[in-house]
């Protein structure tokens, strides 16, 4: 009997652990119909949340973001001076800080006027020489049909759209004045270098107070994509900064054999133009080549062919070396993300487009699951 006892008391420990299993009442159609309706509206209003931001209060998350790039860069440079010297991180970013200010007060001092004179120079140059392509373009039924289609910002005639404006063009100008007007181009600066030295000095204050924001639940997944992001901006500064002084050395150095005027300017605006890829290529191109036109026509077709040449040396030999160790973003990518951010938020848009996509892609790529081979094209 004992066993029979406890044979027969099983089925019932078993029949109370699966009872539990099939208490939920079976789900009303409706309510899940109206659950995902929920969901859908939560999202939309989100992502509209987040598009209104970023459309109105474009030129302050501009300098958050510039502020936050400078912070990484400072950082990054204080942890290898710390690598090399073994000093404490607080002492490595204040010589980090001590040494680039050096340099670039050593720069103003020896090479300042020089530069200061050139860049003068430059200017008229420029602008003579645009007044006479213009005055070109005018004698021909061709030129003054490009001189319609062209914008007045680039010596055109063309006036753009319409004058009304909407309410929204109105409230984001109004921000971008604002900002302006209360700071300025030397303010916003000061801004940017004094925000992204606290951002640098205490790197884990900022980010904690960050991760307070998300669910407890979701800390872990954040704060890896944070270091993600800090990781992705660090590798495509300093592969750019390595694009940039190649392709501005190898400018001036070109320009001086051709015999072109202010090559040292010429060079030193060919490689800040390139921090944009792909754009500030024919940035950088534009004003040589008016300046070589300006000494004859085969010094500009040398000027041309000059350029062609360095392009197609950083786009094959360069960038691939450095995205071998930084960060690859396709072509495409880059261009529509310079096109839509400096649409939005005019020239610090072009100019930061580059960086926060790379981050951004970087973040989606390690948030989302990789293809299986199945669903790949």
């Amino acid at each position: 009997m004992p066993p029979t006892a406890v044979t027969d008391s099983k089925p019932a420990a078993s029949t109370e652990k699966r009872e539990p299993r099939h208490e939920t009442p079976p789900t009303d159609p409706r309510a899940i119909q109206l659950a995902k309706i929920h969901a859908l509206l939560q999202k939309t209003i989100l992502l509209t949340a987040v598009i209104l931001s970023i459309w109105l209060l474009g030129p302050v998350l501009m300098v958050v973001f510039a502020a936050t790039l400078l912070a990484v860069i400072l950082h990054n440079l204080a942890l290898l001076a710390q690598r090399w010297i073994r000093l404490p991180y607080w002492l490595a970013l204040t010589l980090v800080v001590v040494i680039l200010l050096s340099a670039f007060a050593g720069l103003i001092w020896s090479s300042g006027p020089t530069i200061a004179e050139q860049a003068t120079r430059l200017r008229v140059a420029l602008t003579t020489q645009a007044y006479a392509v213009r005055a070109q373009l005018g004698t021909s039924e061709f030129g003054r049909t490009l001189l319609d289609y062209l914008p007045q910002a680039l010596g055109g005639t063309q006036t753009g759209g319409s004058g009304g404006e909407g309410m929204g063009s109105r409230i984001a100008g109004s921000m971008t004045g604002v900002l302006s007007s209360a700071f300025g181009a030397v303010g916003t600066l000061a801004v940017i270098l004094i925000a992204g030295l606290y951002f640098a000095l205490s790197p884990a204050l900022y980010v904690n107070g960050l991760l307070r924001l998300f669910p407890t639940t979701h800390r872990p997944t954040a704060r890896e994509l944070l270091l993600v992001a800090g990781r992705t901006l660090w590798a495509w500064t300093t592969g750019q900064a390595l694009d940039m002084f190649v392709v501005g050395l190898l400018s001036a150095l070109g320009l001086w054999f051709i015999g072109v005027p202010l090559a040292l300017a010429l060079g030193v605006v060919a490689g800040l133009a390139n921090f944009i890829p792909y754009i500030g290529a024919f940035i950088g191109a534009i004003p040589a080549i008016l300046l070589g036109l300006s000494v004859g026509t085969r010094e500009g077709l040398m000027v041309l062919g000059l350029y062609t040449a360095i392009q197609f040396f950083e786009g094959n030999v360069m960038a691939p070396l450095i995205q071998r160790h930084a960060v690859q973003m396709p072509p495409g990518v880059t261009i529509l993300s310079q096109t839509v951010f400096g649409t939005i938020l005019g020239l610090p848009g072009l100019i930061l487009a580059s960086p926060l996509t790379a981050a951004l892609l970087a973040v989606m790529d390690r948030a989302s699951p990789p293809l299986d081979e199945s669903d790949r094209v």
